[in-house]
């Protein structure tokens, strides 16, 4: 499954979550929802190693260029000094060889920036890419904290306890992940 649809799997969770009576909370599996946290966390590698390929083709197709541009400055020099030895041409052939030195850088510059154009379309489509699954977090993100606020909301009114500020919220969850999932008080175990 990839990122987008771990993404609509969440939000499918969100959505058809059992709602608490006389309320706009939800109920959610908490292992269910970390679980497929997890497992978005995990599908972000992938992304960031197409990123990588991208790059290092990019890198390849520039070095092959600038290889091939090496050998035909090299042909059109070798070419250069061959009609150059032989006294009666020696001005034609002067003449050819900067020609087709010239064309060689030419044709090396031309394929350099092709590649070059070819290569930032490629990063381009992978930037927009990654920037939409960025948004898409960020907003599943979002979408999320409120959903667990809500659910924390709901706990504590059935308890009857007085529920928590943001910021309170903030510094449990900061305490669920430092514990890697595990509640930070035993009050909450067994409910």
């Amino acid at each position: 499954m990839d990122l987008a649809s771990r993404i609509q799997a969440l939000e499918d969770m969100v959505r058809d979550a059992k709602s608490m009576p006389l309320s706009s909370s939800a109920l959610l599996n908490r292992d269910e929802v970390l679980e497929l946290i997890d497992e978005l966390k995990g599908s972000l590698p992938d992304e960031i190693k197409q990123a990588r390929w991208v790059v290092k083709d990019r890198e390849e197709l520039l070095a092959k260029a600038r290889r091939d541009a090496e050998a035909m400055v090299e042909q059109a020099r070798g070419e250069q000094l061959r009609l150059a030895s032989h006294e009666a041409v020696v001005r034609r052939a002067n003449d050819e060889s900067e020609r087709i030195l010239q064309q060689a850088e030419d044709d090396a510059r031309k394929l350099r920036l092709e590649a070059e154009d070819y290569v930032d379309a490629k990063l381009a489509q992978l930037e927009s890419a990654l920037q939409k699954i960025l948004e898409d977090m960020i907003g599943s993100n979002e979408a999320l904290s409120r959903t667990i606020d809500q659910v924390v909301s709901g706990r504590e009114k059935l308890r009857g306890v007085a529920p928590t500020t943001g910021v309170e919220f903030a510094e449990n969850e900061v305490e669920l992940s430092a514990d890697e999932g595990e509640p930070a008080s035993e009050e909450g175990e067994g409910t």
